[in-house]
């Protein structure tokens, strides 16, 4: 089995398909440290998965986790909108904090801007309890679209819970480059998620949406900056690689996407970018 020199994570998004236990198995198999899991839908009618606290599901899914020494970093997906309300996630966080999750993964998409903080702060407190922290991520098409935005919104929590997740199809698509990276407080970037796309960037929203969730490419495999994006991110944040499978077996997938990323790793670029997996703050 091929070792990662550095610790190395999977997103549940890019083998959906495939359920909790066995992802766990598939990561530890291929050598990746941590894997996310897709415990909420990220949209209407996407998929997900439900571990109830205590279930039978849960407890193997944490002897799977210990067996292959795999950690469950993250959970997604939420959505902070005009009608969320953090409270009703606590059936969802409670079996997160029994996996030893980390991180939880959200999005902002609600214009009120006093409401989206005042949520994200709830949300955070709740998670705290559990041994969580959150994670905004951007995304281009949402209202907190751009990285100032994330960065002001954390900011403005003022929990020391909340972090920043950076996309690199995301980053790019809003129009920023890895050098913002350093324009922004780097104890905010708490994550960093890789994939690779085309140079042009798509046409208009529904565009956006189709690509970030069914057109992106291996590492390396496109035009985006990931070896500037390896040198701004700051030594703390954690790595993993999200690419949706497009037909492939997910072993075969999951293994090609550890084999192009861990090329990355071998650079100047990414050994001035060195990952470790972090406790929960």
């Amino acid at each position: 089995m091929t070792q990662s020199p550095h610790p190395l994570g999977i997103a549940h998004f890019s083998c959906i398909d495939v359920p909790p236990v066995d992802f766990v198995r598939l990561a530890g198999n291929i050598g990746y440290s941590a894997v996310g899991l897709r415990l909420h839908p990220a949209f209407p009618g996407a998929p997900f998965y439900t571990l109830r606290s205590g279930s039978p599901e849960m407890r193997s899914v944490k002897t799977a986790s210990r067996a292959e020494n795999v950690g469950v970093y993250d959970i997604e997906f939420v959505v902070i909108d005009p009608a969320f309300s953090p409270r009703t996630l606590l059936p969802m966080l409670e079996s997160a904090g029994e996996l030893g999750a980390r991180r939880l993964s959200v999005c902002g998409d609600d214009p009120d801007e006093g409401r989206f903080v005042a949520n994200l702060s709830e949300l955070a407190d709740i998670a705290g309890g559990f041994g969580m922290g959150v994670d905004l991520e951007i995304m281009p098409w949402r209202h907190i679209g751009s990285l100032a935005a994330a960065a002001h919104a954390v900011e403005a929590t003022g929990r020391s819970n909340v972090g920043v997740l950076i996309d690199a199809l995301h980053l790019s698509r809003s129009g920023s480059r890895p050098a913002a990276l350093r324009e922004i407080p780097q104890a905010l970037i708490r994550s960093v998620q890789l994939c690779d796309a085309p140079r042009r960037r798509p046409k208009d929203k529904d565009a956006l949406i189709a690509e970030a969730r069914g057109g992106r490419l291996l590492p390396g495999a496109g035009s985006l900056p990931l070896q500037g994006l390896l040198s701004a991110a700051p030594e703390h944040a954690v790595l993993s690689v999200e690419v949706p499978n497009r037909g492939m077996p997910p072993e075969i997938h999951a293994k090609a996407l550890f084999d192009a990323t861990l090329a990355l790793f071998h650079t100047d670029a990414f050994d001035s970018a060195h990952q470790a997996i972090p406790e929960s703050s």
